[in-house]
């Protein structure tokens, strides 16, 4: 049996902050702490991921406040559940201290 006071929460993942690194890497921050460097080569095929090979526009990448998650101005934006990837080692930018997800 289910204790009652038991309830579910489902908290929606999402980017707070990105930073354009070198390398096509992207730093994330998400909102449960998580600071990610995301290799985002992936990203760099097809008809929106093409601009994102020049350098210059790839350092524009920021944060879309109605989507909540990395954007680029031609509309490209992950969902934030694929810049988090696979669960691995991630920094926490509150206590600086390195977790590892089982």
């Amino acid at each position: 049996m289910i204790d009652p006071g038991w309830r579910s929460m489902t908290v929606m993942l999402r980017v707070t902050k990105v930073e354009p690194l070198d390398g096509y890497q992207l730093r994330v921050t998400f909102n449960d702490g998580v600071v990610r460097d995301v290799d985002c080569a992936f990203l760099l095929h097809g008809t929106l991921g093409g601009p994102l090979r020049d350098p210059d526009y790839f350092r524009q990448a920021s944060v879309d406040e109605e989507a909540r998650t990395a954007v680029w101005p031609n509309g490209l934006d992950p969902a934030p559940e694929v810049l988090y990837g696979e669960p691995q080692t991630h920094s926490r930018s509150k206590s600086g201290s390195q977790q590892a997800a089982a």
